[in-house]
């Protein structure tokens, strides 16, 4: 009896919190296509839920997909607060209210991050989860032993010189960085677009929160199979590839039974650059 009023109450705070985000701004938006296991898939940071139309029809003839896009970034409302926080709290009370059980969360870049952290704080939220490009502590990517308040230090830097470009260098810096991080043109523009359409303080925001963040030791707490799909090829400039490899090996330590493979050919973006490795991949761990 007491559980099941436990259940009820639960089921209801769940509800509640959906509907009052409908009032007030959300944390993100979603987008549902098909029907059957659920996968939920979050885009980088000042990238749109676009990013994986491509992946939605491959994965969802038996799956249903449920697409964010993260409040400030393209096109969507930018909200109060750090947003991280935000979208793990949002995305937990939306997983119960839609009654979703145990779905596959896919998260790229910003997207990954979100989803370690959310299967830290939430592990009996998700069954499985595939992090494609991102780190556990990006801000230690090039200073393993950096502490805390180092790390605190250089997010914040990196939030000031952002905020503090006129717009022709913040254009000319976004599509030096875009271009680094997608192989075509024509995908670079779709890139940059995102980011036009973006709020540059959510933007900076999210960054610094994740540059800030560092969560190579509470991987441990994860208990959904993992899979880390990275690469190094827009990456070989600053390091060869065993040192990428390695950086990824030493981030991901704690993780139990982690998987991580790295793409060939493809840039930051993989589901763009080299979809058919990453669905070959995911396909694979889904079975």
């Amino acid at each position: 009896m007491t559980k099941n009023l436990l259940h009820k109450a639960a089921l209801c705070a769940a509800a509640l919190a959906v509907s009052l985000s409908a009032h007030a701004a959300s944390a993100f938006k979603a987008e549902v296509t098909g029907s059957g296991q659920s996968v939920i898939l979050i885009p980088g940071l000042a990238s749109s839920g676009a990013v994986w139309d491509d992946t939605v029809r491959h994965l969802c003839g038996p799956r249903q997909c449920h697409v964010l896009t993260l409040a400030g970034f393209a096109g969507q409302p930018a909200i109060d607060g750090p947003l991280l926080p935000r979208v793990e709290q949002e995305l937990s009370a939306y997983i119960t209210a839609h009654k979703l059980e145990k779905p596959v969360i896919v998260g790229h870049s910003l997207g990954g991050f979100l989803g370690l952290k959310f299967a830290i704080d939430h592990p009996d939220q998700l069954s499985r989860l595939v992090v494609v490009d991102a780190l556990p502590a990006l801000g230690a990517a090039q200073a393993p032993d950096a502490t805390p308040e180092q790390l605190r230090a250089m997010a914040a830097g990196a939030r000031a010189r952002m905020l503090a470009q006129d717009e022709a260098s913040h254009a000319q810096s976004q599509r030096y960085t875009v271009a680094s991080m997608v192989t075509r043109p024509e995908d670079v523009e779709r890139v940059i677009e995102w980011g036009k359409r973006s709020d540059r303080t959510a933007v900076a925001n999210a960054m610094a929160e994740l540059l800030a963040t560092d969560l190579r030791q509470d991987v441990a707490r994860i208990k959904a199979p993992t899979l880390v799909l990275g690469t190094w090829i827009a990456y070989k400039q600053f390091a060869p590839r065993e040192a990428i490899e390695r950086n990824f090996a030493q981030q991901y330590a704690r993780l139990p039974g982690v998987r991580i493979e790295m793409a060939e050919t493809a840039r930051h973006f993989i589901m763009v650059d080299d979809p058919a490795w990453m669905y070959d991949r995911i396909d694979r761990f889904l079975k």
